[in-house]
């Protein structure tokens, strides 16, 4: 494994088809333009079009070359994820996706609901891709990256650490906190990355899972939960600690580097190197006990199931 890695290290992309979730800002932005800049056509899927059509400009500024298509897709509502992946599904342009990068999220809000009922942070960070994923999934299997399988990369946090999956109340009715939700939220995101390649194994598919997190990276992310609250002391006091963080854009590096290393491989999840991997060049890193709980992982998985309807036939 190369350790002094940067985007610099990523192969030649060109005809390399990827879907990049959450695309308008922070490290899905960055991502789509390291994709871009190596050549891959870049499907940059956002749920604000205002900033997505704001965010496809930005790339072709700095990649004049880019080749970037926008489109919408709201991860929280379930009708709009089947919408959004219903072209995929039939023949068209492009009829497959090499490569699937699940990145778009919330963070520490305040309880919401999701249209379709579902805890806010839950729905955005996993069941949406959850979603998404299985939707995709023939068209995934008809893709392929450097001349391997086709590649699933799912951002999750260093905060998985501190989460566990509340079985009993999985929606966190009865005890809700923004960062318990969020830290459930970045710790399915782990277990559905797991659990995605230990079945695609079992059933003889040629696919890649991989997971990745930035570290302490500076996105903007963390403003939303006070401005949403109105906490206007907590909300200065993160923007300040947030000087500290590193880029947005080597927040990505991480992401990039599981998509897109020739040499990384299903199951292996990339962070920074550094102290307590909050910021540094991407390595392959481990994760929680909890993360590696097979038992939580199949219950997720068939909960997810039960949830989103999305029943990954070609699994089964």
């Amino acid at each position: 494994m190369i350790e002094q890695w940067s985007p610099a290290c990523l192969p030649d992309l060109s005809g390399t088809v990827a879907l990049v979730t959450g695309a308008n800002s922070g490290l899905g932005l960055y991502t789509a333009l390291g994709l871009a800049r190596r050549g891959a056509y870049v499907v940059m899927a956002c749920r604000d079009a205002e900033r997505g059509r704001a965010a496809v400009a930005w790339v072709r500024e700095r990649h004049r070359e880019a080749a970037v298509e926008l489109r919408s897709l709201d991860l929280a509502d379930l009708d709009a994820v089947r919408a959004f992946a219903e072209p995929f599904r039939r023949a068209g342009s492009p009829d497959r996706v090499d490569l699937l990068v699940n990145n778009a999220g919330v963070m520490a809000i305040p309880r919401r609901s999701s249209p379709d009922g579902f805890e806010l942070q839950l729905a955005t960070n996993h069941l949406g891709h959850f979603a998404l994923t299985g939707l995709l999934l023939p068209a995934l299997l008809r893709g392929s990256v450097l001349g391997g399988p086709p590649r699933v990369v799912t951002v999750s946090s260093f905060v998985h650490r501190i989460g566990r999956i509340h079985t009993h109340d999985l929606m966190l009715e009865r005890a809700y906190s923004p960062y318990r939700a969020y830290a459930q939220s970045k710790l399915a995101n782990l277990h559905f990355m797991r659990e995605l390649q230990r079945r695609a194994d079992a059933a003889g598919l040629r696919l890649a899972s991989l997971g990745a997190h930035p570290g302490w990276a500076s996105t903007g992310l963390h403003v939303v939960g006070p401005q949403m609250s109105g906490s206007v002391l907590l909300g200065r006091f993160l923007s300040l600690a947030h000087r500290c963080a590193q880029s947005a854009e080597q927040g990505a590096w991480p992401t990039l580097r599981a998509a897109a290393d020739p040499q990384a491989r299903g199951g292996e999840f990339f962070g920074p190197a550094g102290f307590c991997e909050l910021r540094g060049v991407p390595r392959r890193v481990g994760t929680s006990r909890r993360a590696a709980d097979p038992g939580d992982a199949a219950w997720l998985w068939e909960r997810s199931t039960a949830l989103t309807g999305v029943r990954y036939e070609e699994l089964a």
